[in-house]
């Protein structure tokens, strides 16, 4: 159905309704998330992505609030990501970045963004370096808080949209046999999936070198393994992680090559798959390292895909946090003053 110029999906009608099944003004991790919370997010995500022609054109739904981005760590993905998805909903931005602020002058974290939201800001959304970070701010500020990342923790919308675009091509996740491949001690997507995933009904595998998958993943109900050819032919998807080398003191494998000899998904493990097995990675990637370009940029990747949906889980994010903050009101979509064919 047409709807302000924007094609919107069957099931979307004519309003967007808070659901009562949300009432957290902060989304901080998907560990303490319930399977229903984490399935409300990602139902919201598919409307607001079809509501918004694909992630491209604009609705009024967030007119007036404010998105500060605070991130004390570099980001190309995750940053632009939510700045895109504030103004899709029609929220205004801050952005910030540590270098050249106050924190180089001896400014805590926690007065920085105190600042930042005195300034009238209606959501943080903080990437860090110390686990813990968003909850600590979630204490500390009025407004919502959204974690992007802290440390090895956790990357709550990554997980979800990595969800999503398992939904988008299977449907459902439960019963799936999902793998996440490769720096699992390092990475807070591989929590943010092994926790989200779990939840709805997959079957998690953590594989990677013996020195990056602690085997204490299995005290929790995980399989590890410790080698990708064997586990590859149970596979409906592979999440392959990147070797975050920033965070480690030591070389957890003799050499990059040899890793890639191991764990990469190239063409000749491909002709080992399934027939419909799923490539995703959360980037950035590293060619020829834990994925190979043909397989990166062949048919069973959802690489950019994952990008889409990155902006769909975070406008969802958004207004699910704003509105458990605000009020339970529905939010009419056909008042929003969709701007049809208007990309930011």
């Amino acid at each position: 159905m047409e709807t302000g110029g924007v094609t919107m999906a069957e099931t979307d009608q004519a309003e967007l309704t808070f659901p009562s099944t949300w009432t957290r003004r902060h989304l901080l991790d998907l560990e303490s998330l319930s399977a229903e919370e984490i399935t409300t997010i990602l139902q919201v995500a598919q409307q607001l992505k079809d509501m918004t022609g694909g992630c491209r054109n604009k609705l009024t739904l967030l007119s007036g609030k404010t998105c500060a981005n605070l991130f004390f760590e570099n980001s190309t993905r995750t940053r632009n990501s939510f700045s895109l998805a504030a103004k899709r909903l029609g929220a205004d931005t801050v952005e910030f970045s540590a270098s050249g602020s106050s924190v180089t002058k001896g400014e805590t974290f926690v007065d920085t963004a105190k600042t930042i939201e005195a300034m009238g800001v209606d959501w943080v959304v903080t990437r860090h370096s110390v686990p813990g970070t968003p909850h600590l701010l979630a204490r500390e500020l009025g407004c919502s808080v959204i974690n992007a990342g802290d440390g090895p923790h956790d990357h709550p919308t990554q997980g979800l949209l990595d969800i999503l675009t398992l939904l988008q091509h299977r449907g459902s996740v439960a019963g799936l046999t999902v793998a996440l491949v490769g720096d699992i001690a390092h990475s807070r997507t591989a929590r943010a999936n092994i926790w989200g995933l779990s939840k709805l009904g997959a079957h998690v595998i953590v594989c990677g070198p013996p020195t990056l998958v602690s085997p204490r993943w299995r005290e929790l109900g995980f399989e590890v393994a410790h080698s990708l050819d064997e586990i590859l032919p149970r596979c409906d998807v592979l999440n392959l992680l990147r070797i975050q080398f920033e965070r480690q003191s030591a070389r957890p494998f003799p050499s990059v090559h040899e890793y890639a000899a191991l764990y990469a998904m190239n063409a000749a493990r491909m002709r080992r798959a399934k027939d419909n097995i799923l490539i995703m990675a959360p980037g950035p990637i590293n060619r020829g390292v834990e994925i190979t370009p043909e397989v990166a940029d062949g048919p069973h990747s959802v690489i950019l895909e994952q990008v889409t949906n990155g902006i769909a889980v975070r406008m969802a994010a958004l207004w699910l946090t704003a509105g458990a903050q605000a009020s339970s009101e529905p939010f009419s979509s056909t008042n929003a003053n969709c701007a049809s064919h208007s990309p930011v």
